[in-house]
Parts: structure tokens; C-alpha cells; sequence
């Protein structure tokens, strides 16, 4: 299985494992870099009903060089996975990262929700402002056809004053 590189957390390769086009990431070596029991996440992950139907046992080149059938979950959970963990059970010198990491997910989650909601706000605040344009602009016109009704109506009268030839007394 191709493997790829994608980070290293304290000093520690995470690699990517390719099986028939999906990426996987073996939960191994995060565990071990930020200090969490590896059999513990893997019994938390398999008793998730999510998780559990994304996980799969892949074999991998393990830390020793050696092929080894590693629990694996796919790279897009990844990042939700390690939203879950608690800072508090972590190696220490892992736990600010870990609760950095978990703010930020949660601010991503935020943004993206109330973000949409946001959005939607804005889009019907510039609808509400162009039908007042609209409005006006109608309101213009009548006022406008008004005006040239009334302006044609006296343009005839002059032109029928013009054109009769009968004096006016009055």
C-alpha cells in the first residue's frame, strides 16, 4: 500500500495509507505523539457508530520499518476524531495543542453555521433594500406619468385655444 507523509507531531511520522483510492491514517503513531493510549481510541472509535463503519485494519510500514496491519480511519476523520479528545488525558506537553486544536474546530463549526445563517440575513437585507428601490422607482414613474398627464392635458388646451378661432371674453 503507498504510504505518504503528511506531518510529523513531535517528532513522530504520520503517514497516509492509499486502499483502492480512499486515504487512511493509521490512529497509531497520532496517539503516540501527543500521548494517549493507542488501544483505548481505537476500542472508542470502533464503539462509535460512525467510526466504526469508516475504520478498517490496514497494513502499514510501522515506525520500526517493519509491515505491520495497523487500525486506520480515513483521512476526512481524521480531524473531526481528534476534535473528541480530551486535552486532560494527553501527554502534557501535547495539551495545548490539543485544546487549540479543539477551539478551533469548534470556531470552524461555528463560522460554517452561523456563518450560512449570516449570509442568508445579508442576502435578504440586500433583497428587502432593492425592492424599496423598486418601490421608489414605481412610485417615481406614477408621480412622473402624473405629471405628464396633467402637462398633456394642458398642452392640448393651449393648442385648442391656439387653433379656435372664436374670441374668448372670459
Amino acid at each position: 500500500m503507498p504510504q505518504q507523509l503528511i506531518s510529523k507531531i513531535n517528532g513522530v511520522d504520520i503517514v497516509t495509507v492509499d486502499r483502492d483510492g480512499e486515504i487512511f491514517v493509521p490512529i497509531k503513531p497520532i496517539c503516540e505523539a501527543i500521548g494517549i493510549d493507542a488501544k483505548a481510541q481505537r476500542a472508542k472509535l470502533q464503539e462509535d457508530e460512525f467510526f466504526a463503519s469508516t475504520g478498517a485494519i490496514i497494513t502499514s510500514v510501522a515506525a520500526d520499518e517493519k509491515e505491520r496491519e495497523m487500525y486506520c480511519i480515513r483521512l476526512r476523520d481524521v480531524y473531526g476524531w481528534l476534535a473528541t479528545i480530551n486535552p486532560g488525558k494527553v501527554a502534557p506537553e501535547a495539551r495545548e495543542a490539543v485544546t487549540r486544536y479543539r477551539r478551533e474546530c469548534y470556531d470552524v463549526l461555528y463560522e460554517h453555521f452561523t456563518g450560512s445563517m449570516r449570509r442568508t440575513i445579508e442576502t435578504n437585507n440586500a433583497e428587502i433594500e432593492l425592492l424599496q428601490q423598486i418601490n421608489s422607482a414605481i412610485s417615481d414613474e406614477k408621480e412622473a406619468k402624473g405629471r405628464r398627464k396633467k402637462a398633456e392635458e394642458t398642452l392640448g388646451k393651449l393648442r385648442a385655444e391656439r387653433l379656435n378661432p372664436q374670441p374668448c371674453l372670459f
